[in-house]
């Protein structure tokens, strides 16, 4: 396998009393090797990028890296909708020893197609590490249009990008304007094993936090050209990739942690709050079809 493909968990940041659980955190990169997880995104979306503070963030990936020690690609979360933050993390996950950094479309902003070009032109310009572009339009309004990644792509230390937009459409569109070298992974789990098949190299995926035995085991048939294999898996787990967003995530993904015995709280930070009764019902009844509760 190159060095980014496969099921890359965007893993949760357990929290204990308010505070970053770090033993927590340790244990979970632990879980993830040893069930052949191909790499590890901290400071995403679902580690909850949003309500860390600076010190936070950067500790949370340096711990990472630390944890992992080389054994699988480390994909830091270092994007911000003002580009001299998102530099400063960048060079922060580079001075860790991230092997790449996963940097969003600015959002809030809602910049232009030349501003989107220009922030990420930036980044590269201020440092020389491995770059994905983060395409997730549900949650920053502007929608990286595929000719725009085709100019991104374009930038020194630019390699993929996580698409978000759940359209294979523009999956597709990306892939054909895109150098042959140029790794998209899906940013849904839904679309991970069709995105596969149609080109991509694999997906950094929520529902690899709770199952990433079976997450890992699709993307390797799928990579394998085992579309039998990859199809049986992906309706098996499907049911269960729906449950992770039954409630804003990433409350599902931590609240399925702890079920299991894998973090001591499902807590998360405010804006968000931990899940319902029904939507809790929801993710246990995903959960136990497969075999995790």
């Amino acid at each position: 396998m190159s060095t980014f493909q496969g099921a890359i968990v965007a893993v949760v940041t357990p929290f204990k009393d308010g505070r970053v659980d770090e033993q927590g955190l340790k244990d979970l990169v632990e879980f993830h090797i040893e069930n052949g997880t191909h790499g590890i995104v901290p400071c995403g979306t679902t580690g909850e990028s949003a309500t860390l503070d600076f010190n936070e963030h950067k500790r949370v990936i340096e711990l990472t890296v630390e944890t992992v020690d080389g054994r699988v690609p480390v994909i830091a979360g270092t994007g911000a909708n003002n580009t001299l933050e998102a530099i400063e993390l960048t060079e922060s996950a580079k001075a860790s020893g991230a092997d790449a950094v996963l940097s969003v479309v600015p959002y809030y902003n809602r910049p232009s197609q030349d501003g989107l070009y220009e922030h990420f032109k930036a980044i590269t310009e201020a440092v020389d590490i491995p770059m994905f572009l983060y395409n997730v339009p549900s949650r920053t309004v502007a929608n990286m249009m595929p000719e725009t990644v085709a100019r991104c792509a374009g930038l020194k230390n630019v390699i993929g990008i996580k698409e978000a937009t759940g359209s294979l459409n523009q999956v597709s569109e990306v892939i054909r304007v895109c150098p042959n070298d140029f790794i998209v992974l899906s940013g849904d789990d839904f679309t991970a094993m069709p995105t596969v098949l149609i080109g991509g190299k694999g997906v950094i995926s929520v529902t690899s936090n709770v199952f990433p035995r079976a997450m890992a085991d699709m993307m390797e048939a799928a990579l394998a050209g085992d579309l039998a294999r990859a199809n049986e898996i992906h309706y098996r787990l499907f049911p269960l990739m729906g449950a992770m967003f039954c409630y804003p995530s990433p409350a599902p993904a931590k609240k399925g942690l702890q079920l299991m015995g894998k973090i001591q709280s499902g807590e998360v930070r405010l804006p968000m709050v931990q899940m319902d009764d029904a939507s809790t019902e929801t993710l246990k009844k995903a959960m136990s079809a497969v075999g995790l509760v």
